[in-house]
Parts: C-alpha cells; structure tokens; sequence
C-alpha cells in the first residue's frame, strides 16, 4: 500500500502549486486525479501576472511542464471517496486504497446538483466507484450513468464480473462493450425502499438493483463526510484549514473569486500549512 505525506485531490492550478511547493519542502505528495478542469477551455487569461494572453490549455501546460520538471505526474483517475483511519487517512483511487497523512482538497467545483433519491439511497444501492462496490452487484440488474471520460471503462469492468449492465449517456462510447445496452439520455431520479429499486431515464422509470453514478467530480461532502460548507464551498481559515484535522482546502473549491492567481496562492499557504502540520507532529 502506498504512503504519503500529502494527498492533493486535483490537477489544476491549486493541486499542482501544492504539489511543488510540497516537494520544495522535502514533504512526498502525489496528485490524484488529471482531468483537464474549466481552465482548459478559456479562449484567453490576461489578468495572470507574466503571462498575458495566454490560453487556458496552454497556461495548464506550462504549470504541467513545471510539475514534472519535478518529477510530479498527476495520477490519472478519480478519488471516490477519503475515510479518516488515526494518523492516517485512507483514500479510494480507481478502487485502490492509499494511505496519506495529510489530504489538500484541490478539486475545484462540482457543477452537478444531486439528482432525486441520490443523496438518500448513496451507500444502498447508489454508488459512484464501480471498481470499489462493483462485486456487490454480480448478477444483478444494474444502471451506469456515464458522466466522466473513464465511465464506459467502469461499465465494461461491471459487464466482466457478470451484472446486467444498461449504460446512461448523452452519446455512446466507442470503447463500451457491444453486450452492454445503451440508453441515450439522462438520469432524472432514483428511488425505492430500503435499497434501490428503480431508476427514471428521461421520462421513463425502470426497476434496477444498483445505479452507478460516474461523474468526474464529487461534491466534497461526499468525498469526506463531515466536511463543514458553506453554500457549496468548503469553509477553510487563514491557513486553507478545514474543519477536519489534517484536512486543508484551495483553489475554485473554497469559493470566489474563481481566478486562478487566487487558485496558485490557495495551494502554496495549503502546502505551507501542511508541512508545519507534518513537522509539528
């Protein structure tokens, strides 16, 4: 199992200044997740000191470029979810289990509002790993709602270990299995009682015993319950402290302004923060 000093949920701006300024600190860190975020997609920044005009993509470049000068190459994948264990916290990545003493939430925000019965019915037949809960549900009838790039890699993992799998998404993908059935659409609600028991697609309700819901992002809440919001951003100190010890937050996920300077500056005092926590303990 892999140990770390630091674990940075997020790629972009934030998680990577955290990231090299960690690795300034002689603290080992390891960046999950490499989605290219909503910086990617800007036509043009100009309000980044030295760097006028420049494009989202190209500016994502260059602070990629600075990382793995480094030698930190952000981990490909999603953390579904970060469980605190003593002195260490336990966190689900592409249902691998690694250890870490530290987490810097870095993950930016979670656009997506919970559908009906998500929230309810999460952990009783609503998952959104299926490489972790996957074995719960062989021979079952299943839901794949693919909202992430890696999803119809999930749904043909789910197919694989034996569940009846109908995959959920706006187009088909050319790597979904052909036995997999394919629904174009989306999830409106799930429901039942105790467990799911149906899930409604588009305008259709249909029985199912499980529901993937695979989104590239998770709202922090759900990723480490217990975690204090406020209006759907983390609540953090001076410091990017969380309400959870050990626990420290940057960047668009702690709120406006949703700038990137603000996003760089987060990630370096998180990365200060977390190595006097380290050194203090």
């Amino acid at each position: 199992m892999e140990r770390f000093d630091c674990a940075i949920i997020g790629s972009g701006p934030a998680g990577l200044s955290a990231a090299i300024n960690l690795h300034q600190r002689g603290k080992t860190a390891c960046v999950l997740g490499a989605a290219p975020g909503f910086l990617s997609k800007a036509e043009q920044v100009d309000n980044y000191l030295g760097l006028p005009g420049v494009t989202g993509s190209g500016m994502i470049d260059q602070f990629l470029s600075h990382a793995k000068e480094m030698g930190i190459v952000p981990l490909e994948g999603r953390a579904a979810n970060i469980l605190p264990a003593g002195d260490y916290f336990m966190i689900n990545f592409n249902g691998e289990i690694m250890e870490s003493k530290t987490v810097i939430l870095a993950c930016g925000i979670a656009r997506a509002k919970p559908i009906p019965g998500e929230a309810e019915l999460l952990g009783r037949g609503v998952s959104y790993c299926a490489t972790c809960d996957g074995m719960l549900y062989r021979g079952k009838k299943i839901l794949v709602w693919g909202l992430s790039p890696e999803a119809a890699h999930e749904a043909n993992f789910l197919a694989s270990i034996g569940c009846s799998v109908t995959f959920v998404a706006a187009k088909q993908p050319p790597e979904l299995k052909e036995e997999i059935r394919f629904i174009p659409g989306t999830v409106k609600a799930v429901g039942g009682e105790p467990v799911v028991k149906w899930a409604q697609i588009g305008a259709v309700q249909e029985e199912f015993e499980g529901v993937f819901i695979l989104r590239s992002a998770i709202a922090p809440d759900t990723l480490l319950p217990g975690l204090a919001l406020e209006n759907g951003s983390i609540v953090v100190n001076r410091s990017m402290e969380t309400n959870i010890p050990g626990v420290y937050a940057a960047g668009d996920v702690t709120g406006a302004p949703l700038q990137v300077a603000k996003a760089v500056s987060e990630g370096l005092i998180a990365a200060l923060s977390v190595a006097d926590y380290l050194d203090r303990k």
